[in-house]
């Protein structure tokens, strides 16, 4: 397993919207795609209070291509990223990694 850790900074007072988008739309939409999320967090204590933090579990560089492709792409998703953004942008930033477990790790 690999595991993509992604972080979205959003703009001021947006994290409402991007959990709702998420909540509504995002998820179902993955599941659609075969995408398995392994944890979603807000922060509590830290940088940002205007951030969402999450995995992905992949079992593959090559089905992480395959699968995130096909989910970006899907009308589906662009109609609820586009209707999300209806009252402006959302997003300041994005970043992720790929990250893969230690032989010590509690998650393999």
């Amino acid at each position: 397993m690999i595991y993509e850790l992604r972080i979205y900074d959003c703009l001021p007072g947006r994290l409402p919207a991007l959990l709702r988008r998420f909540n509504d739309h995002t998820l179902a939409l993955w599941d659609k795609h075969g995408i398995r999320q392994a944890g979603f967090f807000t922060t509590l204590v830290g940088e940002s209070s205007q951030r969402l933090t999450y995995f992905l579990a992949w079992e593959s560089l090559a089905e992480r291509e395959a699968k995130w492709a096909a989910f970006v792409s899907d009308p589906d998703w662009l109609r609820a990223r586009d209707d999300s953004e209806r009252d402006g942008q959302i997003i300041a930033n994005v970043t992720n990694q790929l990250l893969a477990p230690t032989a010590f790790s509690s998650v393999k």
